[in-house]
């Protein structure tokens, strides 16, 4: 009986047990999901009333826009290239005859003049040959004069006398070739300029042809330079040019065109022109890499707009006007490129407003809304208008989305 007991009192305890466990589980669920139910409210409360009835924009609504309205403005017409720095002469000095350098008659990078002795070469021999040959012209000129009293007095024949001025031409020429090789002797400065560095030092015995020192007059600079073919009705001497040079920023020396080359290059369809500009504080030096601008005259009645309002599609390029609260998509050619901006031959007219920014028009005839307008480009030549507003920033370009090539 006790053990019966026993065992029944151990099997209403595990069922005591297993009972308490069951309530303790479904009691925690149920909490839980209660919990769940109260952050969620929360979340939902805790949202902007504007947030959740924020409508959402149809295709229809209007885009915000900034415009600008085309006045017209001068435009410098030009053409750039890029070139070479030149010196106005340049020679290399090398001699004509072998000899060893007995003279240097200046300092490297120097100025020297024209007719400065600049390297002398050993010339004992030939001055000694210069005074055998002047001695032989005296002694022939004296024969000669004898010559010729004695025909006076008929003493000697006419061929005599014929023959003594012969000897005095031949003495003659005699000099002046010994005085010719005595002059090669002396290398001298052929023009004003500045010497560079020499390759040579006294007692040094050099050959015909050897480089010496080279002489750049620098004073008056030339520029060469290329351009398309396509320029050559406009291009002609006389003509203004700009020139800039990277290692000296923000400085343009003014110059102008000096030559055209008049045959076209076959390879580049190019032509080779060349420039002369003054360079009377030596600042440039010849070999710079220098951009060139030719000033092709200026229009008082230009159409510029900046090249973010162009759109290009295909060859074609257009602008999107503004007219009765809608865009107006234009097909327009473009003329000059001038910092930024570009000029409207065709297609648009003085008192337009072109849209520069926030450019989300998808079809022509697009609702639009202006919310700025940039400012207009300045009449002078090369400055740009102001600047746009980043507020109407909010969109590219579409039809292609590129800007439009460079001249």
């Amino acid at each position: 009986m006790r053990r019966n007991t026993v065992t029944v009192l151990a099997l209403l305890g595990l069922l005591a047990a297993g009972s308490a466990a069951y309530f303790l589980n479904d009691s925690s669920l149920l909490s839980g999901a209660v919990a769940g139910k109260a952050d969620a409210a929360k979340q939902s409360a805790a949202k902007s009333p504007g947030e959740a009835k924020a409508p959402t924009k149809g295709p229809g609504a209007a885009v915000p826009v900034e415009v600008i309205e085309l006045k017209p403005v001068r435009v410098q017409e030009s053409i750039t290239a890029v070139g070479s720095l030149r010196s106005n002469e340049s020679v290399v000095l090398r001699p004509e005859v072998s000899g060893r350098i007995a003279n240097i008659g200046f300092r490297d990078g120097q100025p020297v003049k024209r007719g400065q002795l600049l390297i002398g070469l050993d010339a004992t021999l030939n001055e000694a040959e210069v005074a055998q040959a002047r001695a032989e012209f005296d002694l022939a000129n004296s024969n000669l004069k004898r010559t010729e009293d004695l025909a006076s007095k008929n003493f000697v024949s006419s061929s005599a006398q014929d023959q003594a001025a012969s000897s005095v031409q031949v003495a003659e020429a005699k000099l002046k070739l010994v005085e010719a090789r005595l002059a090669k002797m002396r290398i001298l400065a052929p023009f004003d300029g500045v010497a560079g560095i020499r390759t040579v030092s006294m007692g040094d015995y050099v050959k015909d042809g050897a480089d010496l020192v080279n002489i750049e007059d620098i004073k008056t600079l030339k520029v060469d330079f290329r351009l398309p073919e396509r320029y050559f009705t406009q291009l002609k001497a006389g003509l203004p040019v700009e020139v800039s040079a990277d290692a000296l920023p923000g400085t343009r020396y003014a110059g102008s065109i000096d030559a055209i080359n008049p045959r076209v290059d076959t390879s580049g369809r190019s032509l080779e022109v060349r420039a002369k500009l003054g360079n009377t504080d030596g600042r440039l030096r010849p070999g710079m890499f220098a951009r060139v601008r030719v000033l092709l005259g200026d229009r008082p009645n230009a159409l510029m707009v900046p090249e973010e309002a162009v759109v290009p599609l295909g060859d074609d390029f257009f602008v999107y006007t503004v007219a009765d609260g809608k865009a107006r998509r234009v097909l327009v050619k473009l003329g000059v490129r001038r910092d930024a901006q570009v000029e409207l031959l065709e297609g648009a007219a003085a008192g337009d407003k072109v849209i520069t920014a926030g450019i989300r028009v998808q079809r022509d005839g697009q609702p639009v809304r202006v919310v700025g307008t940039a400012g207009a480009a300045s009449d002078r030549p090369g400055e740009k208008g102001a600047p746009a507003s980043s507020a109407a920033k909010d969109g590219a370009a579409t039809d292609g989305g590129k800007s439009p090539a460079k001249n």
